[in-house]
């Protein structure tokens, strides 16, 4: 990546360290003409507030731990860092922890064991499968459910637990019924192998199907300031069930926060070169949305990162957000939008100003109806 502006939260954790080392600066002396004002960065304390996903109560942000391997965004981290960032994490209060067999593959279930193994019984660790690995690649959907049964085998192997707290089916199958699948989770949730059962990316007609054999706790699917399209009957239907919904990728892969610029480039390596969002054609179109993003974290004094995760939890009281980082100063950061508070005003306004806003690469309503 080259040519990166320095964003509000980095520029932020600078003065911050410089603060505590006895040095003091102005915002007009700590930034440049025409850059942000510093924000405060809201603290956590220990004992987070929870939320509900269905009949498990979790803390209202979660840890997203697909970067904690190589793989879509990132180099390998070093895993030692990964397992002491994951106990941090449990002492900041964040009882919540979201990982998938298929991150690495494997990989990120084995770091997330380690890291957690010392907590069982505080803490609650969702996992997803329902995809058929070979060889250590990722091949095609599989929720064939004795394939799923055998799947959350090797999950609990690796996350070092006797039950999976929350079990979701990755990425529906439509070779076989969702009813089949629903089955199959309720025959592992009375092994005591899962205790709750979640689905990902789901039209509402199937979450209803799936509901209805078995209580679902929670979907998840992608959902941030930018990328809205669960707003199309996906949230209401889960609130009329008493579904919890898990937004992945809350800060829309990093763009939320103000981490790029137009001139942000992707290693072919990365997820986000292949999407037309962060195309040369779409950071044209898309950057000047931060503005709306920008004004509104410095009105609050907190950060873009803070503004937009805080966003997401004002939308719906069953909403868990579950932002990645690898970063200790990042978790900090996100922990903190628990803290911040909108008025129903502030609220409208900010809902007028981005639906005026027409972004270049996000999906379309009527995909929200439609299985993906």
């Amino acid at each position: 990546m080259k040519h990166q502006t320095i964003s509000n939260r980095r520029e932020f954790f600078r003065n911050a360290a410089m603060a505590g080392a006895g040095l003091v600066m102005t915002p007009t002396l700590a930034m440049g003409s025409g850059d942000d004002t510093i924000p405060h960065l809201k603290n956590s304390s220990p004992a987070l507030s929870t939320r509900k996903l269905g009949g498990l109560e979790v803390s209202g942000i979660g840890l997203g731990c697909m970067s904690m391997i190589a793989g879509t965004y990132n180099p390998t981290p070093p895993k030692d860092e990964m397992v002491a960032h994951l106990r941090k994490a449990v002492e900041r209060g964040v009882t919540f922890f979201d990982t998938a067999e298929v991150y690495g593959p494997h990989g990120s279930e084995e770091v997330v064991g380690e890291g957690l193994e010392p907590f069982k019984g505080q803490i609650k660790i969702a996992t997803k499968i329902g995809f058929e690995i070979q060889n250590g690649q990722r091949r095609g959907r599989n929720s064939n459910p004795e394939s799923l049964k055998k799947a959350a085998e090797g999950c609990l192997k690796r996350l070092r637990i006797e039950t999976i707290d929350l079990l979701y089916l990755h990425r529906w199958d439509p070779q076989v019924p969702i009813e089949d699948v629903a089955g199959a989770m309720k025959d592992l949730i009375a092994a005591g192998k899962a205790a709750h059962w979640g689905l990902s990316e789901v039209a509402p007609d199937t979450l209803r199907k799936a509901h209805a054999v078995l209580p679902v706790a929670a979907l998840q699917s992608e959902y941030n300031m930018a990328e809205r399209v669960v707003e199309n009957q996906i949230l209401d239907t889960c609130e009329e069930l008493g579904v919890g919904f898990v937004p992945w990728g809350p800060t829309h892969r990093s763009f939320l926060t103000g981490r790029f610029n137009e001139y942000s480039r992707f290693d072919d390596l990365d997820r986000r070169s292949q999407l037309p969002f962060f195309s040369k054609e779409g950071f044209e179109q898309n950057m000047p949305f931060l503005r709306i993003v920008r004004k509104w974290s410095q009105a609050k004094g907190i950060t873009m990162a803070q503004f937009s995760l805080a966003w997401l939890l004002a939308q719906k009281p069953f909403i868990v957000p579950i932002p990645g980082t690898t970063s200790p100063q990042h978790l900090a950061e996100n922990i903190g939008a628990l803290e911040v508070k909108f008025t129903a005003a502030e609220l409208n306004e900010i809902r007028a100003e981005i639906e005026n806003f027409k972004l270049l690469g996000v999906r379309a309503p009527e995909t929200a109806l439609v299985d993906q």
